[in-house]
C-alpha cells in the first residue's frame, strides 16, 4: 500500500516537474522595430568601455599571475 502512495507520488512530482520545465519555453525573435530600443547606450554592458578596460587592466595587474586575458606578464602593469 505505501509503496503505490510512493510510486504515485513520484509519478505526480515527475509530471509537475516536466510541466514546470516546459512552460517556461519561449522562443521569441527580436523585432526589426525592437532592435533601436535594445542599441541603447543602458543596454550595454559597460556603459564606459574606456572605464571597463581600466578597470580590467588594473585588475589583472593586481593578480600579478599572468598579466592580461591575452599577454603574460608581472604585476608592475606594463604589459
Amino acid at each position: 500500500m505505501m509503496g503505490k502512495r510512493i510510486g504515485r507520488m513520484g509519478l505526480v512530482s515527475a509530471l509537475v516537474a516536466v510541466a514546470g520545465m516546459t512552460a517556461g519555453c519561449a522562443t521569441q525573435e527580436v523585432k526589426p522595430w525592437q532592435r533601436g530600443a535594445l542599441a541603447k547606450s543602458e543596454m550595454a554592458w559597460e556603459v564606459d568601455p574606456l572605464l571597463g578596460d581600466l578597470q580590467r587592466h588594473t585588475q589583472f595587474s593586481k593578480e600579478a599571475a599572468s598579466g592580461d586575458a591575452t599577454l603574460g606578464g608581472g604585476g608592475c602593469g606594463c604589459n
